[in-house]
């Protein structure tokens, strides 16, 4: 792995939640806020209120959940929010760090019984009822300071390992609150948000490269002979889109190979598993019939694939059966 040059990162780019709202959040719960006493009830009120207004796809797979256990994954989410946010939506790496040191701090305070956060507060329920362990979420925030200082990535492997860190403990704390542990089961999960990490990554080559980030591998630039420069220039060179062509093929075979998981979890996380894996190779799809070209052609998925993903997804949670087409490409 590299570290490039220091990179400006634009003042103007915060997605999903905004640079207002989470400067205003910064402002009330920060680690500069004045402290704050807040209830259970008003914790968990906030973090369901981030989980249904800031990400919509979560909100669709949330109604397929047992209501039990919704509030636990809204709380969830919450954490990976503002871990995410705490990462991308700063002026600088920075104040990044100094922000998700503080983050860990407050996660340790929470697993030691003294959480003061409202995400933390509404958190501790769940790591409790669930026994849930702190690794899988120091994790997540290793990936996000790796991301502060390393934004380019030699190798296939080197990647697989960010992905580690980055997605996969997500898959594993879920697993573990659908009671599901034994080791066949976690590499299936794995695979899974490898899977869904890299499709990502591949739809948004154009806005990582705005912030100074390449995850495409520099072995994929040497093979098809683009540059670092081509990238962020955001030009959909032909090598360029070769290069894309093989991580799209990466994808869809993590994708393909960790759907068996659906048979090996309860029906409730088979459904919420059927529409993420699908709803990445619809991405997947979506970018191959744009001829590859995410820089000029946005990549998304319609109202209609999305209707047609979900009513799947209610139908037929534990079905194995992909396309020939996805088949054949996922084994290359």
């Amino acid at each position: 792995m590299s570290s490039p040059r220091e990179v400006n990162y634009p003042q103007d780019r915060f997605k999903r939640t905004g640079k207002s709202a989470v400067a205003a959040d910064l402002k009330r719960f920060g680690p500069d806020a004045p402290m704050e006493a807040i209830d259970e009830k008003r914790a968990k009120n906030y973090c369901k209120s981030l989980a249904l207004l800031h990400y919509e796809n979560f909100s669709v797979a949330s109604f397929l959940l047992p209501a039990s256990l919704r509030q636990d994954f809204y709380n969830i989410y919450a954490y990976c929010r503002w871990s995410d946010d705490l990462a991308d939506e700063m002026a600088n790496s920075a104040e990044s760090l100094r922000l998700l040191s503080w983050w860990r701090t407050e996660l340790r305070e929470c697993f030691a019984g003294k959480a003061k956060h409202p995400v933390f507060v509404a958190l501790v329920g769940t790591i409790r009822s669930h026994q849930l362990a702190v690794e899988p979420f120091e994790h997540l925030l290793d990936a996000f300071v790796q991301d502060q200082s390393v934004m380019r990535y030699d190798s296939h492997m080197e990647l697989i390992d960010y992905c580690r860190g980055s997605a996969n403990p997500v898959g594993r704390i879920l697993l573990r609150v659908a009671k599901v542990d034994d080791p066949k089961s976690q590499e299936l999960s794995d695979r899974i948000c490898t899977g869904l990490q890299i499709a990502n990554f591949c739809q948004d080559i154009r806005q990582d490269a705005l912030m100074g980030r390449i995850y495409l591998p520099k072995i994929l630039w040497e093979r098809f002979g683009f540059s670092e420069r081509e990238i962020l220039a955001g030009q959909p060179t032909d090598p360029l889109k070769l290069g894309l062509k093989v991580w799209v093929e990466m994808a869809r075979t993590f994708l393909i190979t960790g759907l068996p998981l659906v048979r090996q979890t309860p029906r409730w996380l088979a459904r919420d598993l059927q529409l993420f894996v699908r709803g990445g190779l619809t991405i997947l799809d979506n970018i191959e019939k744009k001829q590859f070209d995410v820089w000029t052609r946005p990549i998304e998925v319609s109202k209609m694939q999305k209707a047609t993903l979900l009513l799947r997804a209610i139908l037929s949670p534990r079905s194995l059966r992909v396309s020939c087409n996805d088949m054949s490409r996922g084994s290359q």
